[in-house]
């Protein structure tokens, strides 16, 4: 059998201060501009490492919402959203500038990214959002959701991601942080998860059931306690079974 190439990536500068851990690891990355987290100076610091260490380079625009951490769904005015990811993603790219680092794709945060993915109002007003982006970058989006039909629809570039270390629903959601075993911890459970999305298109859910799933990106996220130690173990074991992360 070939030897299948990945992409990992990681929400990061989300204040948690692990980059320098984490980037080593991962091929591409989702730096916090400024709606749940970040600022201009954790966006360059972040950027600087991410270049250093051949990582693909991706805004994580959120509702504006620091206090939630970006986590609750808002019920924002349509323009007043379209402003607020204009003016982060306006920093974000000002800062790349400076620090001469390539925009390769964007990453909804929070409850945005679960948002957009079934409601095709806030879908198109997201979309509306990054207009300008269309034909310069990837928009990661979960398989078979309603974001990623309107991006097709509307010309948008998109590359399907699949969460490693969160269980999902029969529907392809994710299970609510709310409830038990939403998240994955056990590194070796993540490696199982992660290995029948990546080579089989499959996903199974808590109760046993197995659904088809497409992902060109999974993700790890950079603020779970485990998430070193994830990335360590993939690293150590991937490989094993004919897996490797594809970096720049």
């Amino acid at each position: 059998m070939n030897t299948l190439s990945i992409d990992i990536n990681c929400d990061v500068g989300e204040g948690v201060g692990n980059e320098h851990e984490l980037l080593p690891l991962i091929s591409s990355c989702n730096i916090a501009c400024g709606g749940h987290a970040g600022d201009e100076d954790t966006i360059a610091a972040v950027a600087v490492m991410a270049k250093e260490n051949k990582v693909k380079v991706g805004a994580h625009p959120s509702y504006p919402d620091k206090d939630n951490f970006g986590r609750l769904s808002l019920n924002i005015v349509p323009d007043d959203l379209i402003s607020s990811i204009h003016e982060q993603l306006a920093l974000f790219d000002a800062v790349l500038k400076t620090k001469a680092v390539a925009l390769h794709h964007i990453k909804p945060h929070g409850a945005l990214y679960n948002d957009i993915a079934k409601s095709a109002v806030l879908a198109k007003t997201f979309l509306k959002a990054i207009e300008n982006y269309k034909n310069k970058v990837f928009l990661y989006v979960p398989y078979a959701s309603v974001i990623a039909k309107e991006a097709l629809d509307h010309g948008f570039r998109i590359k399907y991601e699949a969460f490693a270390d969160r269980n999902y629903n029969a529907d392809l959601s994710l299970v609510s942080r709310t409830l038990p075993n939403a998240v994955i911890e056990d590194p070796e459970k993540v490696l199982h998860h992660l290995i029948l999305m990546a080579k089989k298109n499959q996903v199974a859910t808590l109760e046993g059931e197995v659904f088809k799933i497409v992902a060109d990106t999974f993700c790890i996220h950079g603020d779970a306690p485990a998430a070193l130690q994830i990335l360590t173990y993939l690293t150590q074991e991937l490989s094993n079974h004919k897996i490797i992360i594809k970096r720049a």
